[in-house]
């Protein structure tokens, strides 16, 4: 992953299908109380440390202070009951009536445990109420347990980025953009 930049225009290529289908969101699994609490700009720190944990191309502190300090962000951290360190967060920016899901992440020791429902889930419901009517994200087409995530979240492809994420030892890895309706 990149530091942030502007969303870059669509590839042409093959049709996908539209993301017309606005399904509940989803849950954690039974027994696991997890808490979201909004990401303000003192919460850099803490996320950039798992950023740094879970992307190769690490943010800074300073650039996702940056993004929680803009007027349109939504960015969420998730606790673990019982547990000091944040299990996961999700930054995302609205302009207008459209939201893109910058970045998400959940502490590997967390992961498969419901985190990343919680945070997409608590994502779109914010999104419901700023009226943003679309949600998008990119994804790396071999990251098979995001896709699932995504895919039962009721994202689907709308795009083809050939090449959009390098992988350690240069091999460069297709991104796919996901949207849904909010």
């Amino acid at each position: 992953m990149t530091q942030p930049t502007t969303p870059k225009a669509d590839q042409p290529g093959a049709a996908l299908p539209k993301a017309d289908a606005k399904p509940a969101g989803p849950v954690a699994p039974a027994g696991l109380h997890v808490s979201l609490l909004i990401a303000e700009p003192p919460r850099a720190g803490e996320i950039a440390a798992l950023h740094a944990r879970c992307f190769r191309d690490a943010w800074s502190a300073e650039a996702i202070e940056g993004l929680l300090s803009d007027s349109g962000a939504l960015a969420f951290v998730a606790k673990v009951a019982g547990q000091m360190a944040i299990a996961g967060f999700v930054i995302a920016r609205l302009v207008g009536d459209e939201a893109e899901i910058l970045s998400i992440a959940v502490a590997p020791e967390q992961q498969r445990k419901g985190v990343g429902a919680r945070l997409v889930a608590g994502t779109i419901r914010g999104l419901e109420r700023a009226e943003a009517k679309r949600l998008f994200l990119e994804v790396a087409v071999d990251n098979e347990a995001a896709r699932a995530l995504y895919d039962r979240a009721g994202f689907v492809a709308v795009g083809l980025r050939r090449g959009y994420y390098q992988r350690p030892g240069g091999e460069m890895v297709d991104g796919l953009t996901l949207s849904r309706n909010v």
